[in-house]
């Protein structure tokens, strides 16, 4: 039988275990071994080309669909997470939160739609989903990142989009001792934006590799520290209603990423049959933000709006407020401060029975623990409507409505003409005064996430001499997960503000105390000068306001407030295939999950009485549901190192857990319909389910270039959407004596309708040498990805109380697609010095932001272009002995400035402005030294 034979460039790299340091070295041995054979050139290989050349090799020998990102990519790329480096993989791209990369999206399909894996296993979250954010993972620890397009059988996390897994060094594998460390200060040229905020940062890591007892022991340990600063200006608006902006909420932010993050990893390997692999990640992770700035109403105001000048349908200018109905603008020093844990811990163990036999236990546990603390403090020039200073707020929109000159009449630096309290009546919900709407001078948020997984696998191999089977993996896999939330928010009211009854004192206003106050902060990026600034999160602290729960009158609490509980059985069947058709050599895989899942969830139903507070009942709920997942994946060995891979599999990606959670928030009655009307909880939520088939053609025409294109389909089914039902409500009883209404109108989430997502991908890979020797050391590797999906059904949409119905045709974007996606990288590397720049593209799609009390809402996010740089020089090939292992490197991100811009609707050609937000550029200067 004639098998499939990498060439010895790629079996040199892929026995290289799974780090670069020893690349060169490995590489060079096991080619020289196969010379003395096989007359075959020697080649050495470093840095980013060693990179790239064990990368393609993984790619090659795999037998899904993968890319790959391997150490010498992560360390070296200018990046603080590794999500920046995956964002310039084919197929895969990134949204930025805060500007840096932090959920990644799989051939258009979001975050929540593709599993991430650590060292193979599932892992716990710090947001309120599923959903991975891959900025808490320092690049300095990982090893290497293998994202799978296609799935197999004995891939136990899976997701419709794909899976990420990221993996740490093995010791064993590496082969030597090795102690390095790194470190580097940051800059962000956008200037520090808040007085007490930071413009420049550092990080530094520690690692150390070290086999014992023969090299039957290895061990590796990482320590990394981060502090990085990130400023923002960010212009924002309310909305666009009949053409006209409803408000403004431009602000600066300035933040604080400290991230500290320790891992280890033991191997041992007794003798030939035995190995142990104990791994274990601790990450504190605590984010600070400082955002100030003016929220000023506009079309949904009292003050109102007078436009001078309107383009495409929407206002281009005009003067918000009048002499006699001023503005009432609301002057905001908030800060925002998120601290979070995550342990994760593993233990694997493979024992070989005999030869041909054996044996894999796995056992992992990981946890989070998240607290924010998201404070809102308000101050103006009056109280209420009644009491403001004359105040009018002229504007000009500038640069396609994304951004904007104002043109103010007050003094808002001025701490004796803008102080503490609300020029806004925002009060209705604090029930301190219940006959005052003006009694909320701040708001603080402070959720709590709380998840906890346990997973075990135990699995069996099987090799076959003969036959077309070459071998077959069986097994088991259980998961037990638990998440919760608890969100909670404190009205905040200024005490000096309430008389002794406790009633709000009409007009009263408070200078911000001495001890607080700071420097102003500037808001000339939109014209208006010069605003207060205080510490208000200390102000909070020391107990300057009185507090009044909110969850006692807002049912959104209750609705936020969950816990989910998932439990997961897989019997999973594998076989490894060897054969050949004609004369074309097969490989690959065909195999079989059978997923059992027990979901439930607890939580609370909320209603609105008559004196504005709630009423909150216990909720629960579940479901219990079983999937049968098949998968295959061919490999044609077509010609000599060319490859026609081809995949099916039904693949599912489990509900979002805000989805299916049993809290039903606000349950209200309408007097002028009567009838009950609200949220209702959906926890019997089933995932969503894709058949999907891959074609692809893959041409590695030498040790460093290879083309690769590849189409694919995805049949979408049970996708979920937010829907109108009518629902049986005769037992709830109306609030003021109404006669009973038998039929309710609730929203819930739904698995409803089918769609597609279909695509082309393309990959090239090139090297200088191959065409000139002069052109040596250069090289590129690009990608475009072109994306369409169309997700269209029909509903049955409610009429009336009394059962009516019609059916109306809804179409929906998937959310985190965009039609195209490109990356480039071009590179240099000769006698230690390097350089590299990359440019990631991708257009419009519909992204998720923090709306109002943090929760998540969908924007459309306009396309953007990024680019990157770095450039290095390693003193161990300058000949001066004493610099050998030093290596020095520079580099920059964001060099072209490129603006985070957000829509309120897919409509008007971006034009309806959500967002624009600028970080200016960010440098790192840095060395690294091995020992």
């Amino acid at each position: 039988m004639k098998t499939f034979k990498p060439n010895l460039i790629t079996m040199a790299l892929l026995s290289g275990g799974l780090t670069l340091m020893s690349l060169p070295a490995m590489a060079q041995q096991a080619n020289a071994e196969q010379s003395a054979e096989e007359n075959v050139e020697v080649i050495k290989v470093s840095g980013i080309r060693a990179s790239l050349q064990r990368s393609q090799a993984l790619k090659m020998d795999n037998t899904s669909l993968v890319e790959v990102i391997t150490a010498e990519d992560i360390g070296k790329l200018p990046d603080s997470s590794i999500a920046e480096s995956i964002a310039r993989l084919p197929g895969l791209a990134a949204q930025r939160l805060d500007g840096r990369a932090s959920s990644i999206s799989i051939r258009g399909l979001g975050e929540n739609f593709s599993a991430a894996t650590f060292n193979g296993r599932e892992q716990v979250s710090l947001g309120d989903n599923r959903g991975v954010e891959f900025d808490v993972y320092p690049s300095e620890i990982m090893n290497e990142v293998m994202v799978y397009k296609t799935p197999d059988a004995s891939l136990m996390t899976q997701g419709i989009g794909g899976t990420i897994d990221m993996r740490t060094v093995k010791p064993l594998s590496f082969g030597e001792q090795s102690m390095s460390f790194t470190l580097r200060g940051e800059k962000n040229d956008i200037g520090k934006l808040n007085p007490d905020g930071e413009d420049t940062g550092w990080r530094g890591s520690f690692s150390y590799i070290d086999q014992f007892n023969d090299d039957t022991v290895g061990l590796a340990v990482a320590v990394a520290h981060m502090q990085s600063p990130n400023n923002e200006e960010r212009f924002n608006t309310w909305g666009w209603p009949d053409g006209v902006v409803g408000g403004f909420k431009p602000f600066v932010r300035s933040s604080e990423l400290t991230r500290d993050t320790v891992m280890a990893v033991l191997e041992v390997a007794p003798n030939d049959k035995l190995k142990i692999n104990v791994d274990a990640l601790y990450i504190d992770f605590e984010d600070e933000q400082l955002l100030r700035g003016a929220e000023i109403p506009a079309a949904w105001g009292d003050a109102g709006i007078t436009v001078t000048n309107t383009v495409n349908g929407l206002s281009q200018s005009g003067v918000i407020g009048s002499a006699d109905s001023p503005v009432g603008a609301v002057i905001r020093n908030d800060m925002n401060l998120r601290k979070a844990d995550l342990t994760a811990v593993g233990f694997n163990a493979e024992y070989a029975l005999t030869d041909l036999l054996s044996l894999e236990f796995d056992a992992a546990y990981s946890k989070v623990d998240r607290k924010t603390w998201s404070l809102e403090s308000y101050a103006g020039s009056g109280r209420g409507a009644a009491f403001r200073q004359p105040e009018q707020i002229g504007f000009t929109m500038l640069n396609n409505n994304q951004g904007v000159n104002f043109d103010p009449q007050l003094d808002y630096g001025s701490h004796d003409v803008i102080q503490l309290g609300n020029p806004q009546s925002w009060g209705w919900g604090n029930l301190t005064d219940l006959e005052s709407d003006d009694d909320q001078d701040g708001f603080i948020n402070t959720p709590e996430v709380d998840d906890e997984l346990m997973t075990l696998k135990l699995a069996a191999k099987r090799v076959f001499e003969d036959g077309i089977v070459s071998s077959i993996e069986f097994g088991g896999y259980y998961s037990d997960r638990e998440k919760s939330k608890f969100d909670q928010g404190l009205f905040l009211t200024l005490p000096q503000a309430l008389d002794a009854n406790g009633n709000v004192i009409p007009g009263y206003r408070m200078p911000v105390p001495e001890e607080y106050r700071l420097p102003n902060v500037s808001l000339d990026f939109i014209g208006f000068g010069d605003m207060i600034a205080y510490d208000s999160f200390r102000f909070w602290q020391d107990g300057n306001y009185t507090e009044y729960d909110s969850r006692l009158s807002d049912p959104e609490r209750i609705k936020q407030t969950w816990t989910v509980k998932e439990k997961v059985y897989t019997a999973f069947v594998k076989a490894n295939l060897e054969t050949e058709i004609g004369s074309i050599p097969v490989r690959g895989n065909v195999g079989l999950q059978v997923v059992r899942t027990e979901q439930e969830s607890t939580g609370g139903g909320a209603r609105r009485l008559a004196d504005r507070t709630i009423d909150v009942q216990p909720t629960f709920g579940g479901e219990e549901f079983t999937e049968v997942l098949p998968s295959l994946n061919l490999i044609f060995d077509v010609a000599d190192q060319q490859l026609v891979r081809f995949g099916a599999a039904r693949t599912m990606s489990r509900s979002r857990m805000d989805r299916m959670n049993a809290s039903s928030g606000e349950l209200s009655w309408n007097e002028t319909v009567g009838v009950w009307s609200g949220y209702i909880a959906n926890p019997q939520l089933r995932p969503v389910m894709a058949d999907q088939l891959d074609l692809t053609y893959e041409n590695y025409f030498h040790e460093e270039g290879y083309f690769a294109a590849a189409v694919f389909y995805k049949s979408l089914k049970d996708w979920q959407l937010e829907v109108p039902s009518l629902v049986d409500t005769s037992d709830l009883t109306p609030p003021n004596g109404e006669p009973v209404a038998p039929l309710g109108v609730m929203t819930s989430w739904q698995n409803l309708g089918d769609g597609d997502i279909q695509g082309a991908e393309f990959t090239l890979s090139l090297s200088g040498g191959m065409f000139s020797d002069a052109l040596e050391g250069f090289g590129g590797i690009f990608s475009a990805t072109f994306l369409d999906s169309s997700i269209d059904f029909m509903l049955d949409v409610p009429t009336d109380t009394s059962g009516g119905m019609e059916q109306r045709e809804f179409n929906i974007t998937v959310p985190g697609l965009s039609d195209e996606v490109y990356n480039a990288t071009l590179y240099y590397e000769n006698a230690g010095f390097e350089f590299r720049v990359s440019w990631r593209s991708r257009s419009d799609f519909l992204g998720e932001v923090s709306g109002l009390s943090l929760s998540k809402v969908p924007v459309q996010v306009l396309g953007s272009d990024l680019v990157d740089a770095q450039i290095s020089y390693d003193f161990s090939e300058s000949g001066i002995e004493a610099l050998y292992g030093l290596t020095l490197t520079l580099q920059g991100q964001n060099l072209t400035d490129e603006a985070f811009v957000t829509a309120h609707t897919a409509d008007g050609n971006g034009l309806d402005v959500r967002d624009a937000q600028v970080f200016g550029r960010n440098f790192m200067l840095g060395l690294n030294y091995k020992f």
